[in-house]
C-alpha cells in the first residue's frame, strides 16, 4: 500500500511539474518573441513579468464562459480535457533520473518503467488528436472544422515518419523501454551520433505533431480565424492552450531521452552513486529539456509558415522515403557487424 502511494505522489509531483513548465513557457516564449523582435516583453506582473502566467491564468478562469448556441454541448466541454489529459499521460513513462537510494530503499525517478514505453507514448500521442477533432466539429464552426481536418491529416502524415525514424533506433538498441535506451547511451554514446538522419526527422516531425510553428496550419490565424479553437473561451481555451505547451516539454524530454543520452553526461554518469549523481543527473535531464524547449521557440519566430501543400509533400514525399532509407542502411551495418 505504500508503494502505491507512492507511485501516487510521484504521478501527482510529475503532472504538477508538467504543468508549472506548461505555465512558465508561455512566459519564456513571451520573452525569448520579444527579444528576437528587440521587444520587452512582459515586464509589469512582478519583477522582470515573473508573474505574467498567474495573472494570464486568473484571466482565463475568470473569463466568460461561452457556448455556441448549435454546438454539441458534451462533446464541446470534452475535446479540451481529453486534449489535456493525453499530454499529460505521456510523461509518465520518461525517467527524469536514476534510481535514487534513501534508508537502503530505492526509488524511481520514472512514474512507470514499462518494457514496451516507446509504444505506449507513441499510442498515447496519436489519441491526443481527437481532442482537436472533437473539439474543432462540435464548435459547429467551418473554420474550426477545417482547422481539425488539417491536424489530423498534418498529425498522421507526421506520425509516420516519426514511428519509421524511430525503428532504426529501436533495431540499435533491441529495446522499447526508455529507461534501457538512456543507459545504453552513458558517457558520449548518444544516439544522434549513430542516428543523425533519425533525430532530423524526429524533431521535424516533433515541430508538426506539437501544431509549432513553421507547421500551425491547424491554427493559423490568417486563414482559420484561430482553427480549431476559435469558439472556445475561458479555461476551455486554456486547456488547449495548455496542452500545446505540455506537449512541447514532452517532445522535448523525448528527444533529450531517445538521442541525447537523458540524464547521462559524462563525467556525471560515472560518479559513485548518490543523492550528489541523482541531483546533477536530473539537473542535467532539465537542461537538456529547456535547451529544446528553447530550438522550439527559437524556430517559431524565426521561420515562416509553410504552405499546406508543402507540409504534405514534405511529410509524404521526403520525411518518409528518408525514414524508410535510413532503416534500410541501419540493418546494412548491423547486418555487416554481425558478420
Amino acid at each position: 500500500m505504500s508503494w502505491i502511494i507512492l507511485k501516487i505522489i510521484f504521478i501527482s509531483i510529475i503532472f504538477g511539474l508538467s504543468l508549472f513548465i506548461a505555465m512558465y513557457s508561455t512566459y519564456a516564449e513571451r520573452k525569448i518573441a520579444a527579444f528576437l523582435q528587440d521587444r520587452l516583453g512582459p515586464n509589469r506582473a512582478g519583477p522582470f513579468g515573473i508573474l505574467q502566467p498567474l495573472a494570464d491564468g486568473i484571466k482565463l478562469f475568470f473569463k466568460e464562459e461561452f457556448i455556441p448556441l448549435k454546438a454539441d454541448r458534451w462533446l464541446f466541454l470534452m475535446g479540451p480535457g481529453f486534449f489535456m489529459i493525453t499530454a499529460l499521460m505521456t510523461s509518465a513513462v520518461i525517467p527524469f533520473g536514476p534510481d535514487i537510494t534513501i534508508d537502503g530503499k530505492s526509488f524511481s525517478l520514472q512514474a512507470t518503467d514499462i518494457n514496451v514505453g516507446l509504444l505506449y507514448i507513441f499510442g498515447v500521442v496519436s489519441l491526443g488528436v481527437y481532442g482537436i477533432l472533437i473539439g474543432g466539429w462540435a464548435s459547429n464552426n467551418k473554420f474550426s472544422l477545417l482547422g481539425a481536418i488539417r491536424a489530423a491529416s498534418q498529425n498522421i502524415s507526421y506520425e509516420l515518419a516519426m514511428g519509421l525514424s524511430i525503428v532504426a533506433l529501436v533495431m540499435m538498441s533491441s529495446s522499447l523501454s526508455l529507461k534501457e535506451i538512456v543507459d545504453q547511451q552513458a558517457g558520449w554514446h548518444w544516439n544522434v551520433f549513430y542516428q543523425p538522419l533519425g533525430f532530423l526527422i524526429f524533431i521535424i516531425c516533433a515541430f508538426a505533431e506539437t501544431n509549432r510553428a513553421p507547421f500551425d496550419l491547424p491554427e493559423c490565424e490568417t486563414e482559420l480565424v484561430g482553427g480549431y479553437h476559435t469558439e472556445f473561451s475561458s479555461m476551455k481555451l486554456g486547456f488547449y492552450l495548455f496542452a500545446e505547451y505540455i506537449n512541447m516539454f514532452v517532445s522535448s524530454a523525448i528527444l533529450a531521452t531517445l538521442f541525447f543520452g537523458g540524464y547521462h553526461f559524462p563525467g556525471v554518469s560515472s560518479m559513485d552513486p548518490g543523492i550528489v549523481k541523482t541531483a546533477l543527473s536530473v539537473a542535467v535531464m532539465f537542461g537538456k529539456i529547456f535547451f529544446f524547449i528553447f530550438l522550439f521557440m527559437w524556430v517559431r519566430w524565426t521561420l515562416p509558415r509553410f504552405r499546406y501543400d508543402q507540409l504534405m509533400n514534405l511529410g509524404w514525399r521526403v520525411l518518409i522515403p528518408l525514414a524508410v532509407i535510413n532503416i534500410l542502411v541501419t540493418g546494412a551495418v548491423i547486418l555487416y557487424k554481425m558478420m
